[in-house]
């Protein structure tokens, strides 16, 4: 019998079981949802969209920490809103080996987090709109509930869509700054959800890791309670069935089915905010996987700082590996 985590030990308040009964053995057998008729045109159309949105960043402000320039900037979203990131240099005395766009969670980002950041890359830490403290309220609604239903009728305006198409922006703005350069993804729940989106139709990167990503698996996020955006998604598609064929062109799972690069996934056994069962069935779309699974995912534990450690150095070593 496999080993399972003291779950009720390490979380004897949790609202529920965030393994949704799952074992290992069976997550790994999550498939992704097949992709709908035009999916690939579509995402291939907003691309061709995107390419002629000229970024045009602006640096704002500039500082030095950690040994690093970090500039304030603003660039165009797809729809041509201007909205603000961090963009910091390699550290003092070296020069650009490889660009990373770092993505963030659904609580946003007040700050820039370098540890997956090695010492020779530029990055750009972009601010999904409307979150966050530089983009609050720009583009989307700042609360997550609203947020995560914004244009939910439409498949060309939903929030979500926006965000994972803003992405191509953001490279292109740290290219216009630091030069041309190989590209990384790293993305954490939302982040690794809506990096999956965009991914595959960006020939510029050449990896990614993604963190316990979000928006995998429709079915089985519909199909559960959750403490994350997944429940107000779940509530609204009861009420409004026909959501569910918008949500299909917005599945991790499909979309990074699509990607040709290296993709690094860890994936969580035990989370009540981003069900474990869609973070699988992205794992099982990727094509070329690196898979790391974690005892439990947003949440802290016994030993999880050891465990999140081991995550990173991974991480840096696949990004080593596949990006220079």
């Amino acid at each position: 019998m496999a080993f399972r985590a003291p779950y009720d030990s390490w979380f004897p308040d949790a609202a529920f079981d965030g393994s949704y009964g799952r074992t290992p053995a069976q997550l790994r057998q999550v498939r992704p949802i097949p992709p709908r008729p035009g999916f690939a045109d579509t995402w291939r159309r907003w691309r061709a969209e995107a390419r002629a949105v000229d970024a045009a960043p602006e640096v704002l402000s500039a500082d030095t920490q950690n040994r690093r320039e970090v500039s304030l900037v603003e660039y165009s979203g797809v729809d041509g809103i201007r909205l603000r990131a961090w963009v910091v240099s390699p550290e003092a005395g070296r020069s650009a080996a490889v660009g990373v766009v770092h993505g963030h969670g659904y609580g946003g980002r007040d700050a820039i987090d370098l540890t997956r950041v090695p010492v020779d890359a530029a990055a750009i830490f972009p601010v999904a709109r409307g979150l966050g403290i530089l983009n609050s309220g720009v583009g989307a609604p700042s609360e997550v509930p609203e947020h995560v239903l914004a244009g939910i009728d439409d498949p060309e305006r939903y929030a979500l869509g926006l965000c994972a198409r803003d992405l191509w922006q953001a490279a292109d703005a740290l290219i216009a700054l630091a030069g041309e350069l190989p590209l990384y993804y790293v993305g954490e729940s939302f982040g690794g959800g809506v990096g999956a989106l965009a991914l595959p139709w960006d020939e510029r990167f050449r990896g990614a890791t993604l963190i316990v990503p979000s928006f995998g698996q429709y079915d089985e996020r519909l199909a559960v309670e959750c403490l994350g955006s997944g429940e107000t998604v779940r509530a609204h598609v009861a009420a409004h069935p026909e959501a569910r064929e918008v949500l299909r062109l917005f599945d991790a799972s499909t979309a990074i089915g699509f990607a040709e690069i290296p993709v690094r996934i860890e994936a969580a056994l035990w989370d009540p905010y981003v069900p474990p069962q869609g973070q699988f069935a992205v794992a099982a779309a990727a094509a070329d996987l690196e898979l790391e699974v974690l005892p439990a995912g947003h949440a802290d534990y016994p030993g999880s700082d050891a465990v999140t450690a081991a995550a990173v150095a991974g991480g840096l070593a696949h990004l080593d590996r596949v990006a220079r």
